[in-house]
């Protein structure tokens, strides 16, 4: 792969900018750090600028409203084309938490690779936080969600079932295996009569 362009650095800049007053959920780490390891995912993984540049910004339209003419109109069409694909809701307020995940785990099925790509990425960034806070904290770590535990590993693991349709990648085999150590962990993690279903 070529050195990245120009566009990369507008990109990270603008990402920081509109995401500069975001904490990751739960925490005093600023969101843009989610960001950047998404980016750095996939580019470790081969992906091109495009692919790099849209994990920079797949939660500008979801998170931080900006249009998808905008970003067109700076990183280009097949970037606006991806971030809209990664966003599983694109008005205010947001539909509730299981419809709109739903509605995304079947959009997942059939999205294409780059999409694919960017999803997993996303997704298994925000898996090794949940299990390396899962190590620290135990069970508290699931407070930080507006799901509960369950739920979340619901998601999770229909996501890795989504990616699977038609498509497959090493990433989707790591996520795979975070989410195991997490199931395995929150269950060692669960104070006694805490009344979770399993």
């Amino acid at each position: 792969m070529p050195a990245l362009s120009q566009r990369f650095d507008e990109a990270l800049q603008f990402a920081a900018s509109i995401h500069r007053q975001q904490m990751r959920k739960g925490t005093t780490i600023p969101y843009i750090t989610h960001l950047m390891a998404v980016s750095s995912i996939v580019g470790e993984a081969g992906g091109d600028e495009d692919l790099m540049i849209a994990g920079l910004l797949h939660d500008s339209i979801e998170d931080q409203g900006v249009s998808r003419g905008e970003i067109a109109r700076r990183f280009g069409e097949r970037v606006a084309s991806l971030v809209e694909a990664c966003s599983d809701s694109n008005t205010i307020p947001k539909p509730p938490w299981k419809q709109r995940k739903e509605r995304y785990i079947a959009h997942l099925q059939k999205a294409g690779p780059d999409v694919r790509f960017i999803s997993v990425a996303d997704k298994l960034h925000n898996a090794r936080s949940i299990l390396t806070d899962l190590k620290v904290l135990g069970s508290a770590v699931w407070d930080r969600f507006n799901a509960s535990r369950d739920d979340i590993l619901w998601y999770y693991r229909s996501v890795i079932s989504a990616l699977r349709e038609g498509w497959t990648h090493l990433l989707v085999q790591e996520l795979e295996q975070v989410v195991d150590q997490i199931e395995r962990l929150s269950e060692s993690a669960r104070p006694a009569g805490s009344g979770y279903a399993g």
